[in-house]
């Protein structure tokens, strides 16, 4: 970009035009403009049009000036869908108001009248009988479309970053899609979409640190939610049968690639059915979503090729760690047993594993996670690790819980769920016990819940799906701060 001593130069430049086009008694925040067509619309019906060939046919349209050339006879427009050429010339234009554009900027607000020709070039374009301006710009864009590339620059400003890279704001269409392409799924499958408190009095469903904020009249600390899945079961136990949420969660953890402190997360309870039949439907979902968002099931990631068309493996966790490293955790019973294979290992971070389980997971996190390239479903979690999955009909010591992997990163969640309350209340108070020793991202006693439970919950399977990280993986993006419009960021001093 410009140097700060240009921007200012600059800007006393627009300053000086603005208050020109003042007193030439024009208004340069007008209240409205009447469009007869977007770009992409007139490059769709004039496609055919050839070259050198004029029409009668009148439009109007309206975006933004990101570049002129001749002197302003010749005018890119960028509306939202694309380009229009605008040909302003003194044979159809006023010479006043001809001059007049002389005291635009590149990112003006522009709108014109006239009609539609297609020059000798080839390029479509509006001859101009008369325009508007609709907005005129203080800050000087960057010079070019190359122009905007520091990274810190671009997220802390990603309103100009939105301006000057148009891949940025097809992700963020492409975002679009995929969330409406989801909900469309699972309305048509009878499913409700629902709403449940942001701020809580206990942060739970999930192991995390909380935001903690307070309210003043009642006088206590509240939490911005880490999950929805509490208060959607509570509503399982009401009487829906399907009910999901597509809502911001609030995580007071890292930033990373793949991290952002507030995100996007799906969650769906469907009563009646297990995780086999969650994995099932998941596939089917997940395929759908590709189709509409990327348009192929054949995906390219950081230039890893990701298969969505072949059905996704499933593979229990045990079994994940064996390929990895040859090591049979099945054959291991003990927690000094496993702690020590793990030390054996190497490169296993211990820290907080106070059980076997516990120490399983680190080794897979450690060990075999990066190596599930194509889709995959992990399953069969130890129980230590998922407190609100049902136990394992066939393994003792696990629970029916898979996660969904691809280029070795978790894109999705889910378990048949939990509906004991009287084991439901055990897990949470165990829990509860290592949050007051020290453990920040343990879950609380929700009594609430418990009670709620006792009311009744039928069999139901239920999951979350990072809707930030599935749109990483279909739109190639490298970072979350990508696909997110606002990531994110520390505050400059």
């Amino acid at each position: 970009m410009t140097s700060e001593l240009d921007d200012s130069r600059l800007r006393q430049e627009r300053l000086r035009k603005l208050e020109q086009l003042k007193e030439q008694g024009v208004n340069p925040y007008p209240y409205s403009f009447t469009r007869t067509h977007k770009a992409v619309e007139l490059q769709e019906k004039y496609k055919d049009l050839p070259a050198d060939t004029e029409t009668e046919d009148v439009v109007r349209v309206c975006g933004k000036v990101l570049n002129e050339r001749n002197t302003w006879m010749f005018v890119d427009l960028y509306d939202d869908s694309g380009k229009i050429q605008l040909f302003c010339h003194k044979q159809n234009i006023p010479e006043e108001e001809l001059k007049r554009l002389r005291l635009l900027d590149k990112g003006d607000f522009l709108g014109a009248e006239g009609t539609i020709r297609r020059t000798k070039q080839g390029e479509l374009s509006v001859k101009v009988t008369s325009y508007e301006i609709l907005g005129k710009t203080l800050q000087p864009l960057p010079d070019s479309w190359d122009g905007f590339t520091d990274v810190e620059a671009r997220y802390r400003h990603r309103y100009v970053d939105m301006i000057m890279n148009p891949n940025v704001r097809d992700t963020l269409r492409k975002r679009s899609i995929a969330i409406r392409t989801i909900r469309e799924f699972l309305d048509s499958r009878g499913c409700i979409e629902v709403e449940t408190p942001v701020l809580q009095v206990e942060a739970g469903g999930a192991d995390a640190r909380p935001f903690i904020t307070h309210h003043n009249t009642l006088d206590i600390d509240l939490y911005l939610r880490i999950a929805t899945e509490l208060h959607l079961k509570r509503m399982i136990v009401g009487g829906f049968e399907r009910v999901y949420e597509i809502g911001r969660i609030f995580r007071n953890e890292g930033i990373s690639t793949r991290h952002n402190p507030e995100f996007t997360m799906l969650e769906l309870y469907w009563a009646y059915g297990d995780y086999n039949q969650l994995m099932d439907m998941t596939e089917e979902l997940l395929r759908e979503t590709a189709m509409k968002v990327a348009g192929t099931l054949k995906l390219t990631y950081q230039g890893v090729d990701i298969d969505f068309e072949k059905p996704f493996k499933r593979l229990r966790m045990n079994d994940a760690i064996k390929e990895a490293t040859g090591l049979d955790v099945d054959s291991i019973k003990t927690y000094e047993e496993m702690k020590a294979a793990a030390v054996k290992l190497g490169g296993v971070d211990l820290t907080h594993c106070d059980t076997r389980g516990h120490v399983i997971n680190a080794i897979f996190e450690h060990k075999a996670e990066s190596t599930l390239i194509q889709p995959t479903f992990l399953i069969d979690y130890p129980v230590e690790m998922s407190p609100l999955t049902k136990p394992h009909r066939q393994n003792p010591g696990e629970v029916e819980r898979f996660e969904l992997f691809a280029y070795g990163r978790e894109l999705a969640n889910g378990y048949s769920e939990l509906t004991d309350p009287l084991d439901q209340r055990s897990r949470l108070e165990d829990q509860a016990a290592k949050k007051a020793a020290g453990n920040e991202e343990a879950m609380p006693l929700d009594l609430d819940f418990i009670m709620a439970m006792e009311y009744g919950m039928p069999p139901t399977m239920g999951i979350g799906i990072g809707i930030d990280r599935l749109v990483m993986l279909l739109t190639d993006s490298a970072s979350i701060r990508d696909v997110i419009a606002f990531p994110t960021m520390k505050p400059r001093v």
